[in-house]
Parts: structure tokens; sequence; C-alpha cells
């Protein structure tokens, strides 16, 4: 972490688990779990579509409100879509785009990505962008120039002062739900090379301002490991962040001064 130069964010993303009623109780546990001074450290919780409105019942300072996916269509005959405009309406602040699971499962491209982030930003929502590499492509030291892909991809057409406004998250694909997760070295390897892939694009000012977390099964255990890394400035924590005890325990880490 660097809190000179950028804020530390730390993003849950529940994917398709939980139910609205769970919402108020795990919120509850966490809040008893985490400082209330988080000192430069911003909490976030990215929930299924269905939950958003219990979680907007549930407004917390500490606690900020995340989606997990938008439509690239900004309105009309979309059935089953969620708009920009549907979670901003909710207080949505954050939004993930570009994960693995959904450019597998759901067929994101780069395009459909980059759009995505497009109306993000106009509507004023902070884009939580994720990249990562296969085994297979790690295995053939093929991931920096896949993640410099995936990335330079997404931030198409961008300007400047838009591209400050994402956030990255590296997510190593072969460490999701899997248990396994990139070593301290590993991790803060890609996430040096995002870094200097932004200021090579857009000048070092602009490097220093984008936030890069690590996602790939960072838990209580290991996070201070990762968290300590100058380059990594949070994480999106998937298993973890289902567990009140657990994901407390990150954030606690993340709001160390």
């Amino acid at each position: 972490m660097n809190k000179k130069y950028r804020k530390v964010i730390i993003a849950g993303n529940w994917k398709m688990n939980m139910l609205p009623s769970q919402v108020r109780p795990f919120l509850d546990e966490l809040r008893a779990g985490i400082p209330a001074a988080t000192h430069g450290c911003s909490v976030v919780l990215c929930v299924p579509a269905t939950h958003l409105a219990a979680l907007s019942r549930e407004k917390s300072r500490r606690i900020a409100m995340g989606a997990q996916n938008i439509s690239h269509f900004d309105k009309g005959a979309h059935t089953g879509e969620i708009s920009a405009d549907m979670i901003a309406d909710l207080g949505a602040r954050y939004c993930i785009v570009g994960h693995s699971e959904r450019r597998a499962d759901n067929g994101d491209t780069d395009e459909i990505v980059n759009a995505k982030l497009r109306i993000l930003l106009e509507k004023g929502i902070t884009p939580i962008l994720c990249v990562g590499e296969s085994l297979e492509q790690r295995d053939r030291d093929l991931t920096i120039e896949f993640i410099s892909y995936q990335v330079k991809a997404a931030l198409y057409g961008l300007t400047p002062d838009q591209v400050k406004k994402v956030v990255i998250a590296y997510e190593p694909i072969w460490a999701i739900g899997t248990g396994r997760t990139a070593t301290d070295e590993q991790a803060q390897e890609v996430c040096f090379a995002i870094r200097e892939l932004l200021r090579r694009e857009y000048g070092a000012l602009i490097s220093r301002k984008v936030c890069i977390l690590y996602g790939g099964s960072m838990n209580a255990k290991n996070c201070a490991g990762l968290l300590a890394q100058p380059d990594i400035d949070g994480g999106l924590i998937g298993g973890a962040s289902l567990k009140p005890a657990d994901f407390a325990v990150i954030v606690r880490e993340g709001s160390r001064e």
C-alpha cells in the first residue's frame, strides 16, 4: 500500500451468494469488527442486483455499495438487463467490470468491457476493472503481455482524467476460488507492470493515482503480506467477503496507518 498517493480499497465480491434477508445481520457483524475510522481505506460490498435495495436501506458511512455488473446498453428493450442508472438510483458507487467469470460465462468481450467502463464513468460510478491470466498463460510466461493487452483494450479511447477514476483489480484466473494465491512477489510484479503501463500511456501523475487491487483468494491469513506490497492498494475479496469476521480482518489490515 502507498497511502501517500492513493487510498486503499477493500472490496467484497459476494458473487451469486447470500440472500437479501442476510444483508442486515452480515453488516451488523461486520460493523462491529471494523474500526470506526478506517484511515484512508474505503470498504465496498459488491452484491447481487437483488440485494442492492436491502444494502441501500442499511446506509453506512463506513461501507460503500457496489454492483457486480451492468448492461452495456443504456436502456430499452433488453429483457433481464440492469442499467447503470438503475444501480446509481439505489446508491451504488462502485461496479465490477470484466470479471473472468463474466467473460467466460456471459461472453463479455474486451469491446463490451470497454463500453461498460464508459457508461459507468459517464454516470459517476467507479468501475472496478478485472484483469487476469489463465494458468496456461502463466506457465507460458505470457502473463505480463496478456494483462497489458487486457488493460489497454479496456481503457481504449478513455481520457487520462477518466483513467484515473478507474480501479484495476488483478485477479489471476487460476487463483479465483481455488484456494491458490499468487505469492506476494508474483502479485506485486504484475501490479507494478500495470502501473508502469499506465505511466507509459498516461503519464506518471495518472499512474500514481490509480488504485490497483489484488484478487484471487486473498483472505484473513495472507492479506498482510499482499497489502504490504507497494503497488497493491487493496483487494477484491471473494470467499472471505462472505464471512464477516474474516472480511473484518482484511479491512483492519487495510486501515493500518
